[in-house]
């Protein structure tokens, strides 16, 4: 089997990571498959934010499991060290379509290299927030984005999942 769809295949969601931080290298290339990602008329409005400082990524948690009505202490991310959020220009109209694409090729490039991810959501809230939009600022974004995604990124501790039986039912050819 071509070494992509099988990659397309095998990938999983992680929801558990160990606590070592992947090498940098690695989420260099993952961040760069993401700039790769097919995006409409070519604009490549989506940025991506690498968050490997643990304090941030905590905060980042503790807010993103306050948006997710969870109990403190609770981690949306699963304990994976680093997080790739992909936010996209709010005033593209496909900025929704082109953060996707983005997130997608980010994990099933982190699956290419021996690595777990998993899509966790509420970033459009969060970047909604003057918390994290200041937060923006001070790292040097300018503009008005929207938070697509969070690609949480690590080590996987555990066993990859099994894919569930796909249904049937689901394809239409018109010959």
């Amino acid at each position: 089997m071509n070494e992509i769809i099988q990659a397309m295949e095998e990938r999983r969601s992680i929801r558990r990571f160990k606590p070592e931080m992947p090498v940098r290298k690695d989420l260099e290339q993952i961040i760069e498959a993401g700039l790769y990602a097919a995006n409409g008329m070519g604009k490549q409005a989506v940025i991506t934010v690498a968050v490997t400082d643990k304090e941030v990524r905590d905060r980042l948690s503790a807010v993103n499991c306050r948006i997710g009505g969870w109990k403190e202490g609770f981690d949306p991310f699963y304990g994976a060290p680093a997080v790739l959020i992909v936010l996209a220009d709010k005033n593209w109209a496909n900025h929704v379509y082109d953060g996707s694409l983005v997130m997608g090729n980010m994990m099933l490039a982190a699956h290419s290299l021996g690595l777990g991810s998993i899509w966790i959501h509420r970033a459009k809230e969060e970047f909604e927030t003057g918390e994290w939009q200041q937060f923006l600022s001070d790292i040097g974004v300018e503009g008005e984005w929207e938070g697509i995604g969070h690609c949480a990124v690590g080590y996987i501790d555990g066993e990859i999942p099994k894919a569930a039986e796909r249904k049937d039912g689901r394809v239409f050819w018109v010959e």
